[in-house]
């Protein structure tokens, strides 16, 4: 992990970028960290990153577990069988979408979004 102040990284941002295949650069301003360079591999990588951080998302998550809490949630079965009705009705000719369906057990229990998992 590389640290740089802000003007560091401003007069060479190119090769700041380029350090962080290697690692997170931490940028300070006055001594005190106040960002953070991530180099990321794809735009999955990118997605996961900026739903990780999202304020609106965290909300919709969190009223989603209380929901659940409280026993308004449905099975993990029944949410996929009533995902495939609706993909069937949405087709002209009523049947479902190649690669749309029910993940694998292998993906049942995780999630894209760090720190979560499926329920």
């Amino acid at each position: 992990m590389k640290i740089a102040s802000v003007a560091e990284v401003k007069a060479r941002l190119s090769s700041y970028l380029k350090a962080t295949s290697s690692g997170p650069v931490v940028v300070t301003r006055n001594g005190k960290a106040v960002a953070v360079l991530l180099g990321i591999e794809d735009d999955d990588e990118l997605e996961r990153l900026l739903l990780a951080h999202s304020r609106k998302l965290r909300a919709i998550l969190d009223a989603a577990d209380r929901r659940i809490d409280a026993g308004a949630g449905i099975e993990h079965d029944e949410f996929w069988r009533r995902v495939e009705a609706a993909n069937r009705s949405r087709e002209p000719n009523g049947s479902a979408k190649k690669g749309r369906g029910k993940p694998s057990r292998a993906d049942e229990g995780h999630s894209k979004v760090p720190g979560r998992t499926k329920r």
